[in-house]
């Protein structure tokens, strides 16, 4: 079967790269199951010590695809489905799990990005909720991991205003733990992959259980939250006009319908 997640393992590390360019990585079906599953399987994969999550070409994910006609009608609870499993199986896997923002991270990319451990961004990446701009609210659980990273304040402003952040005000806030400019990306990468495949994976797994039990506790609550309101929102004409406004590259008229 054709696939557009590419997979290996090297040197104790998964590599999952989303790879399809041309669509700046958006999630397919497909592509979400596969993710969720390569995640899920790592866990008992003695050849893996970590996990890499990556994009090809210029963009990490730019989230959901919403091309074509009337994209709306293709979106349903099982979206949200996939990428909760995704985000399920990033933070329950007691291993190290490394965000690499080769480009722009946005809607569920981002909540991706943030559900890791670790994120490692290029200078000219970018950081960019966006739901509010199609009619949807945060979902990915990015209503809990991007408050635990940069505040409450901080992330009210990027969900209601859609306001991007560049990696490097990304790293000021908060929000990613390395930045690096484009042509040093690649070794501080390698050296951070490096880090965690020789470390010690006992202790790796007991200090991710903790941080995120201290930090991320009411993760669940949260993706359960955004279930059912963006279930709500996806059946109003609101999210219809804000989708086929996205697609028509111009400003949306919301009606609060």
């Amino acid at each position: 079967m054709e696939t557009d997640l590419e997979i290996r393992v090297e040197d104790g590390a998964l590599w999952l790269r989303l790879n399809r360019p041309d669509h700046f990585n958006a999630l397919t079906p497909l592509m979400a199951d596969e993710v969720a599953h390569e995640l899920e399987e790592a866990r008992t994969d003695a050849r893996v010590r970590l996990v890499v999550l990556t994009g090809a070409g210029a963009a990490f994910s730019a989230g959901a695809d919403l091309s074509g006609d009337d994209a709306h009608e293709n979106f349903d609870a099982t979206a949200m489905d996939r990428a909760n499993r995704i985000i399920r199986a990033i933070t329950m896997l007691d291993k190290p799990v490394v965000a690499a923002v080769n480009g722009v991270a946005a809607g569920v990319g981002m909540a991706a990005a943030l559900a890791c451990d670790l994120v490692v961004a290029k200078e000219s990446a970018s950081f960019f909720l966006g739901f509010s701009q199609v009619g949807l609210m945060t979902d990915g659980g990015a209503s809990a991991t991007l408050a635990a990273s940069v505040g409450r304040a901080r992330a009210m402003r990027m969900a209601l205003l859609s306001e991007p952040l560049d990696a490097r005000a990304a790293y000021d806030a908060g929000l990613v733990t390395h930045v690096a400019p484009d042509e040093e990306y690649d070794a501080l990468l390698a050296a951070v992959v490096g880090k965690l495949a020789g470390g010690p994976p006992l202790a790796f797994a007991a200090t991710k259980k903790a941080i995120n039990g201290a930090t991320l506790s009411h993760l669940e609550d949260s993706l359960e939250r955004e279930h059912r309101g963006q279930t709500v929102l996806l059946r109003t004409a609101d999210v219809a006009e804000g989708m086929r406004a996205f697609m028509e590259k111009r400003r949306p008229e919301f009606r609060g319908e």
